[in-house]
Formats: C-alpha cells, sequence, structure tokens
C-alpha cells in the first residue's frame, strides 16, 4: 500500500529493494466447524529489509498472530507467507524475539542468558564451546555497553530492575545478529519514564543493526516514535486497514512526541482504530 501523503516524509521503497517479509492473502482460523475462530483475514503485507514496521489496533484484532505467522509458529489456513526469499518454514532468515516478559533464565547470569542464542544458532553454535569465554563473551557485554548496562554481564537476574531486564533481553534479541527482530508489547509491563527511555535505546539499536523489524504494540506514541511505517488493524478477524509511512526525522526525541504533527499523528491512528471497533460493534447489535 501507499502510505498517506498527509504524514509521509520518507520515500515509498523502491521496486527494486529486497522484501523480508511477505504475506500474501494470509489468513489465520483457529478451530474447525462451529468452534472456527477467525483471528486474521486475508492479508497482504511486504515489509522491506532494513525496515521498522510497526502493527497498531484493538486487542484480539491478529497483530500477535501476524508475528506467529512470521516466526513460523502458527501456519496460514490460507495464502503464503514467505520470510527472506523462502516459505517461513524453511527458516531462511536468523530471527530474534522479544516479548513482554524477558524470560531470562534465574539461575545463569545476565551475560550467559544473553548469549544463549550462540548456543543454539549457527553458525555461532559449532564454535560456542571455543568461543564462550573470549570473543562470545565480549560481543555480549560490548552490546550490554550499549543499552546503559556495562558491568552489569555477571549479576543474576534476580537483581536487576524489569527496565534492566527488558534492555537485556534487547541484548539477547541481536546477539546472534538476526536479520529480522520481531517484538510483541517489549515495553508494555513497564513505567512510562522507562519504556520512553527503551524507546531511545531501541532506536538506536535498529540505527545501529539495521535489522527488519516487526513491533506489536498498543502504544501509539511508541508505533510513532520508533516506527518507519505502522499498519493500523481492524478488530477481529483482522485486516489491514491503512499503511503509512512516518516521516519525522531521526534520531527521534520524547519532546518530539509532543509536537503538533506527532500528536495529529496519534489522533488519525487512534480515530482510526475507534471507527473500526464501532463498526464491528454496531454490525454485531
Amino acid at each position: 500500500m501507499q502510505a498517506n501523503s498527509e504524514f509521509s516524509g520518507e520515500p515509498v521503497p523502491s521496486g527494486n529493494a529486497p522484501i523480508a517479509i511477505e504475506l500474501s492473502d494470509a489468513s489465520v482460523t483457529f478451530g474447525r466447524g462451529d468452534r472456527a475462530v477467525p483471528a486474521l483475514s486475508k492479508t497482504t503485507l511486504h515489509v522491506s529489509e532494513g525496515e521498522f514496521v510497526a502493527l497498531v489496533g484493538p486487542s484480539g484484532c491478529g497483530k500477535s498472530t501476524i508475528l506467529r505467522l512470521v516466526s513460523g509458529l502458527v501456519q496460514p489456513t490460507t495464502g503464503v507467507v514467505i520470510v527472506g526469499g523462502r516459505e517461513v518454514a524453511a527458516r531462511a532468515m536468523r530471527v530474534g524475539m522479544a516479548f513482554q516478559n524477558p524470560t531470562m533464565l534465574p539461575w545463569m547470569t545476565i551475560e550467559r542468558n544473553i548469549m544463549l542464542p550462540l548456543k543454539i544458532v549457527e553458525p555461532f553454535r559449532s564454535q560456542f564451546r571455543k568461543l564462550r569465554k573470549t570473543e562470545f563473551r565480549d560481543k555480549a557485554n560490548a552490546l550490554l555497553e550499549q543499552v546503559g548496562l556495562k558491568g552489569f554481564g555477571g549479576r543474576f537476574p534476580w537483581q536487576l530492575s524489569g527496565g534492566m531486564l527488558q534492555r537485556a533481553n534487547l541484548c539477547r534479541a541481536l546477539i546472534h545478529e538476526p536479520r529480522l527482530l520481531l517484538l510483541d508489547e517489549p515495553f508494555g509491563a513497564l513505567d512510562q519514564f522507562t519504556r520512553e527511555e527503551l524507546w531511545s535505546i531501541l532506536q538506536g539499536l535498529w540505527m545501529t543493526h539495521k535489522p527488519t523489524v516487526l513491533l506489536v504494540t498498543h502504544d501509539l506514541r511508541e508505533a510513532g516514535f520508533l516506527a518507519s511505517r505502522i499498519c493500523v488493524m481492524s478488530a477481529r478477524p483482522g485486516r489491514i486497514l491503512d499503511d503509512s509511512h512516518v516521516g519525522f526525522a531521526r534520531p527521534r526525541t520524547v519532546a518530539m512526541t509532543f509536537e503538533p504533527d506527532f500528536v495529529a499523528l496519534n489522533q488519525k491512528l487512534r480515530a482510526m482504530i475507534v471507527d473500526a471497533r464501532s463498526a464491528v460493534q454496531e454490525g454485531a447489535a
């Protein structure tokens, strides 16, 4: 889809740009017969390599279902999901994930928790035993320094605050150099000030490493701050109502989120979501 010109500032990716994610008429229905629950209507979505795309919409609209389709955790009922040029089941692309709960292993230090993907994912897995105490440990601590946790690698998860754990969680999601980063409400459990601080940290990590990012969030300010594109979804069964580029200059600041153009973007997004919810409620009445 083309961006809405009212809020466009970045050029639409050229047809020659490599496509990282491609959903073609992909739908998901859970269950069968009378118990069938349609979670996602036929959806088409293209995300170019290096883009940061946010999915917003009401609860239960299929945002997380799209993430699960892209990660291969859910198979489409209809349509095709292509990731890195191949069907998602082929796992052609290294993927990093971060969710609302960091799920660190409590008996391991932060450093060792962060290195876990290196123990699992090739080509790092075959080198793990040899490099875990040298190059890989240095890699983990370099990421910790980037997110403001220098010197905390030897601590245990229970010794860190929620915000610190989520920073470490981002490090773990990035340590194996994923080309695709999937984020499902990663800051939803944090207070507003910590959340805003982590927006800046995630923005910096994205600008440095440039993975393709797909973010699910209910926070419209978060979407506007982080994303280069925002897709607004309807209530269940979800579909994409609007796909717009976000043209605010980078690096973005929290102060920018209170400026008139940014507030107008939030109001536009909110109005679309409210209208979509109202239409569903009227249809059900």
